[in-house]
């Protein structure tokens, strides 16, 4: 359990946010907490999946870089990237440049607007994968939070079904976490009753 001093009051959290400030702000701010603006669902979307085999701390000193590179995860603009915009973001040392990563993003940003027509909103469908609440968990340390579920693999198969690329269940999980689809701050963070 990562601990942090200020005055005389220690905030413990969970390991992983270690000591980077990036991480801590990442992981008091933001980790867990329910999400239901469909523009953040899709930026976590593109994150997650540009995450793939790399370590999370990689992306979040990329993410603003990220947001400038795609229009601020605007679906509707990133959908309609053209093969010079491709070259564009192979180019940009900002972001992670891989070729099957970009076309991944746009090709999720088609399938998100066809979900929205669909549902009205994407939030509308990917929170059914947890019943429209979050399920919050008991976990007593990082070691005991599983890196996929029932929900994340039916999550994935369905995203697959519908034309998404790189959501496979443990990228799914992942997902479902950051944007608070599942508390699994471990019950001794400070955040576990927060989110």
């Amino acid at each position: 359990m990562a601990l942090e001093i200020r005055g005389l009051f220690m905030k413990k959290r969970c390991d992983w946010a270690g000591t980077d400030p990036l991480y801590i702000a990442y992981h008091d701010e933001e980790w867990g907490a329910p999400v239901h603006d469909d523009r953040l669902l899709f930026e976590f979307l593109v994150l997650e999946g540009a995450q793939a085999g790399l370590s999370w701390i990689t992306i979040l000193k990329k993410r603003e870089a990220y947001r400038q590179a795609f229009d601020n995860f605007d679906p509707v603009r990133v959908a309609e990237y053209s093969e010079e915009k491709v070259q564009a973001l192979l180019n940009n040392p900002g972001i992670i440049r891989n070729k099957r990563k970009i076309y991944s993003a746009i090709q999720n940003a088609r399938a998100f607007l066809d979900i929205k027509s669909e549902y009205k909103t994407f939030d509308q469908y990917i929170w059914q994968f947890v019943g429209g609440k979050p399920i919050k968990n008991n976990w007593k340390g990082t070691k005991d939070v599983p890196t996929e579920t029932k929900e994340s693999s039916k999550m994935s198969k369905d995203l697959k079904k519908r034309g998404f690329t790189f959501v496979g269940p443990t990228i799914c999980y992942a997902y479902m976490q950051a944007v608070g689809m599942v508390n699994d701050h471990v019950i001794d963070c400070f955040r576990y009753d927060e989110v």
